[in-house]
Order: C-alpha cells, then sequence, then structure tokens
C-alpha cells in the first residue's frame, strides 16, 4: 500500500542509465514525481508505464538542480517530501526509517542520511547520538517538513548547481530551524553520476562553470561583495593562467575546463545570470 505522508521528488537529465536501480530500490513504498529535464516522452512513457506510483513531467529544458526540485516540490501534496538524485539506491528499511525519525524528533526542517563519505568524519562521530543536529546536509537526499518552508520557500531560483542546499540550509538555520543527520538511515549514492556516461566532458565543462558561478554568487549573498571578491581572487587568476598554459601546451581539453571555470566566476562578478547550460540536445 502506498503511504501517503511522504512523496519522493526526483530531477533528472540524461539520466536513464541510473534511475531505474533508484526506482526499483523505493519498491512502491510512495508516490514518486520525476521532473525530467528535456522533451524525452519515450522515458515518460518507460517509467509510467512501468512504475503506476509515478507521475513524470517533462520540461522542455534543463531547468538545473535548484529550479528542477521546485517545480518537484510545488507537485507535491504530501505532508513529508524526499528529494532524491537519480543515481541513489534506498535500503529496505530506508524511508520507514525517515518516518520514524520525522515522528521521534516532530519539530524539525529537514533530515539526512548518514553516508559515510558525504560527511566529514566529525559530523559521524560515534559518540554522537543516532540523531543529532547539523548545520547542513548534502543534496543528493533531503528530507523535508513541507510546513517548515511556507514562510521561506525551497531553493533559490538564481542557482542553476551547487551550493543550493548549502544556502537553503543556511537560510533554515538563520530562522531558527532544526536540520538532523540520522546516522541509522543510510542510502547509496554513487555521485557525480546522474547522467549518461556519453555525456561526461560536456558535463564536465558544464560543472566546471557553474562550480564557479555558484561559488561566488553564494559567497555574495551573504558575506558581501567585497568579500567574496578577495575570496575567489586567487581562483580567479589562477584559472586564467592555467588555461593559457595548458592551450599552449596543447593539452585543449584541460585549457577548456580552466576557461570555463574562469568563465563562470567572471560572469557572477559582474552579476550575470547563472546561463550556461550543457551543449547537449534534450530530446
Amino acid at each position: 500500500m502506498i503511504n501517503n505522508n511522504i512523496t519522493i521528488v526526483i530531477n533528472t537529465f540524461k539520466s536513464e542509465d541510473k534511475i531505474f536501480n533508484c526506482l526499483e530500490s523505493i519498491n512502491s513504498f510512495c508516490k514518486v514525481i520525476i521532473i525530467e529535464n528535456s522533451n524525452n516522452i519515450n522515458f515518460k512513457k518507460k517509467i509510467e508505464e512501468k512504475y503506476p506510483f509515478i507521475d513524470c513531467y517533462l520540461t522542455g529544458e534543463n531547468l538545473g538542480y535548484a529550479n528542477g526540485n521546485n517545480l518537484g516540490l510545488s507537485k507535491v501534496k504530501s505532508k513529508y517530501a524526499l528529494i532524491l538524485n537519480p543515481d541513489t539506491t534506498l535500503e529496505s528499511e530506508t524511508l520507514s526509517n525517515f518516518l520514524k525519525t520525522a515522528n521521534r524528533v516532530k519539530d524539525f526542517a529537514m533530515i539526512g542520511p548518514a553516508k559515510q563519505d558525504e560527511y566529514k568524519n566529525d559530523d559521524l562521530n560515534s559518540e554522537k547520538e543516532d540523531v543529532y543536529q547539523v548545520n547542513f546536509i548534502k543534496g543528493f537526499a533531503m528530507f523535508l517538513n513541507l510546513y517548515q518552508f511556507k514562510d521561506i520557500g525551497f531553493f533559490d531560483s538564481n542557482f542553476f548547481i551547487y551550493l543550493e542546499e548549502i544556502d537553503l540550509c543556511k537560510r533554515l538555520k538563520e530562522k531558527n530551524r532544526k536540520i538532523y543527520l540520522d546516522k541509522k538511515i543510510k542510502i547509496n549514492h554513487i555521485g557525480g553520476s546522474s547522467h549518461n556516461k556519453s555525456i561526461n566532458f560536456e558535463m564536465e565543462l558544464s560543472r566546471n562553470w557553474h562550480w564557479m558561478w555558484s561559488t561566488f554568487y553564494f559567497n555574495k549573498k551573504h558575506y558581501g561583495y567585497l568579500i567574496s571578491l578577495i575570496k575567489v581572487s586567487r581562483k580567479f587568476f589562477s584559472s586564467l593562467i592555467k588555461m593559457i598554459f595548458f592551450l599552449l601546451i596543447l593539452k585543449k581539453n584541460k585549457s577548456k575546463i580552466y576557461f570555463q571555470r574562469f568563465s563562470g566566476l567572471l560572469n557572477s562578478i559582474i552579476g550575470k545570470k547563472s546561463w550556461y547550460r550543457p551543449k547537449i540536445i534534450i530530446n
């Protein structure tokens, strides 16, 4: 029987290689909403025919992590939502353990699972209790108490990828909302693999551009323009020098990566939006 207290939101882009393992691990526990950032009608049909508990929405364009998940969350009717990356798989007790912890702590805004290599050792200190407060959780799996977000909203739509979950956690903490990590909740996460392998280099270019753009934007938003400029100045000049160096020794792909880093940072510094998109046909 479907559990009506929780809805899973999965934001996807060219993720056919990964997502079916994720969906099989959910095992019809609850309703799932997939936001597919393309016009891939065959993907939608395949998903909805195989999994009747899933609604798949096609965006027609690549919205990114923040806006894709915001769209998915806007369609949730349940009390709780679990944001999942498509390259995750759940263990048999994962979802029931989330609900048990939700009933135990009650006043939480978010709960994160304990995947050992996703957090610093201090965050998973064996001396701590199984459930304890933290300042942030990682974006691959975020269990949300939706009532706690009515006054602050979800992700900042200016982000495309990177640091949007840290920004959201920071905004929650500023409102004295509670974020928990639960060491008993296990989710397997491949990491950096939410899309098909055939587009890896193009996605690498995109990741480098957006990491630098988001780094400056995040710091500017929370600490001010001047402090942010000081923080990124070394990265700015380092990326420029490495771009030229690798171009001169004819390592074009390396040069392209550092050009993306330089360009992403420059665009953020001069106040341009996070406009870069992977050069991939989204059909």
